[in-house]
């Protein structure tokens, strides 16, 4: 049985259980999957069955129950948590490592999160508490300050046993070494821990020169920086290159899943925190601003087919094939920008290689242009029996779909220049780039060659 088909078994018995009230068989039931499977079984419940089966879990199984909280995301997992006591989500987050905790509590209503905060801080220390001190969505936010770390005066053996001896301990994938001020001087992997005699010095088989990133570096260079050296962890050091914490390659993946899911949302103008069951009226606050912008923009294409009013009333043919040039323009720079924004995110796009990509998208925006043109030359040419407008129409499309593949390449950069993110305001500026460009060349074509365009 596929993974999908055994989750879509595992939910049809949970709906049913819920609805018999069986709660002994339903957290014997939920007690054996994983915790990424129940996240996907929780995420595909309503709301109230949601809540039902997490509250039944955690009773029974308490870490279990977090850990799949934890899956589903820290704003799902505060919902879960929201109506409980302070002191009860205290208790419960302790099953979560110090990251996990971090992201959970900063999405709790803003009482109940300092009330959380101040009873952590006194079960646990400050390491949940100094997590939330760094800005989102930066290292420091993110990182486990539970990091395994040796001195760089022990032994090999002293090495060993001191990994063996470990305990509740991030996952160890590489054994970073500090002097006696904590600050991170090298490395070593596992691999060549076992391969030298015990008596060796750690100093003598560490590498010195360690990939890091500060606390305050942002989550998406982080990524960019594992993705591309292929790691498995990376170290976090404050600004006078002390330890303070470890970003595994588990938060890394989270972190990518984020990031896309987020330009995403922002090329369609929605917030990146919204999701599926954002209760309605969030949802309105966070879409209605972006479409009042868009309103105000599309007057301004509306203020550009009012100049040509008289063309269009000698040549009504031309209202009927005028949103097909601003249509396939949007669509060409909805392409180009999709491409461009996630160049940037990815890091593969900078000033110093605009001209190429400036150079390659308006390549295909004039082959678009062209190929599309042609096809819809005669696709006006059949249905009204006049090639000029045609040849009208195909000239407009290869002019808007040229602008939309070279706006949408210099508009993000521009964006990004200004220090406004690209994927949150690049399609407002495109979209009114395409129809007023899109409507002022093919009615100002119309105009200029409108003694041709009167069907005889």
């Amino acid at each position: 049985m596929g993974v999908q088909r055994k989750l879509d078994v595992v939910l049809d018995s949970v709906k049913r259980l819920l609805r018999m009230g069986a709660t002994a068989n339903l957290v014997n039931l939920l007690q054996k999957q994983h915790p990424a499977d129940l996240a996907q079984v929780f995420s595909d419940l309503v709301e109230r069955d949601r809540q039902a089966a997490f509250d039944v879990l955690v009773e029974r199984n308490t870490r279990l129950a977090m850990e799949a909280a934890s899956e589903l995301g820290p704003e799902a997992a505060a919902h879960l948590l929201s109506d409980r006591s302070a002191e009860d989500i205290a208790h419960l987050l302790q099953e979560l490592e110090s990251d996990d905790q971090a992201a959970i509590v900063d999405y709790l209503p803003d009482d109940l999160s300092s009330a959380v905060r101040d009873l952590i801080r006194k079960k646990e220390g400050d390491d949940v508490d100094s997590l939330l001190e760094y800005a989102e969505q930066t290292a420091g936010r993110i990182m486990n300050p539970n990091v395994f770390a040796l001195s760089e005066d022990l032994t090999v053996g002293e090495s060993i046993a001191a990994l063996q001896s470990a305990r509740d301990v991030e996952m160890v994938f590489y054994l970073y070494v500090m002097d006696g001020r904590r600050h991170l001087v090298g490395v070593v992997s596992l691999r060549r821990l076992l391969l030298v005699s015990p008596e060796t010095p750690l100093k003598r088989i560490m590498t010195a020169d360690v990939m890091s990133v500060r606390v305050e570096t942002d989550q998406e260079e982080v990524a960019r920086m594992v993705a591309s050296y292929n790691l498995l962890a990376i170290p976090v050091v404050d600004e006078e290159n002390k330890l303070v914490g470890i970003i595994t390659v588990d938060d890394v993946i989270d972190v990518i899943k984020d990031e896309a899911t987020e330009d995403l949302y922002r090329l369609a103008g929605v917030a990146g925190d919204e999701r599926v069951f954002t209760p309605a009226g969030e949802s309105l606050k966070k879409r209605l601003p972006w479409l009042v912008v868009n309103l105000a923009t599309a007057f301004l294409a509306a203020s550009v087919v009012k100049l040509f009013e008289g063309t269009i009333s000698q040549v009504t043919a031309l209202a009927v094939f005028m949103p097909i040039v601003a249509g396939m323009g949007g669509n060409a720079a909805t392409q180009t920008l999709t491409v461009i924004v996630r160049g940037i995110a990815l890091g593969e796009l900078s000033w110093s290689n605009t001209k190429k990509a400036l150079l390659k998208e308006a390549l295909v925006g004039l082959g678009n242009g062209l190929a599309c043109g042609t096809i819809a030359a005669f696709g006006a040419w059949a249905l009204q029996g006049n090639p000029a407008l045609g040849a009208v129409l195909a000239l407009a499309m290869i002019i808007n779909m040229f602008v939309a593949a070279t706006a949408g390449t210099l508009i993000p950069l521009a964006l990004r220049a200004l220090k406004i993110d690209p994927a949150l305001a690049s399609s407002v500026f495109i979209t009114t780039l395409t129809d007023v460009f899109g409507f002022l060349s093919f009615l100002g074509l119309g105009t200029v060659f409108l003694r041709y365009l009167h069907v005889v």
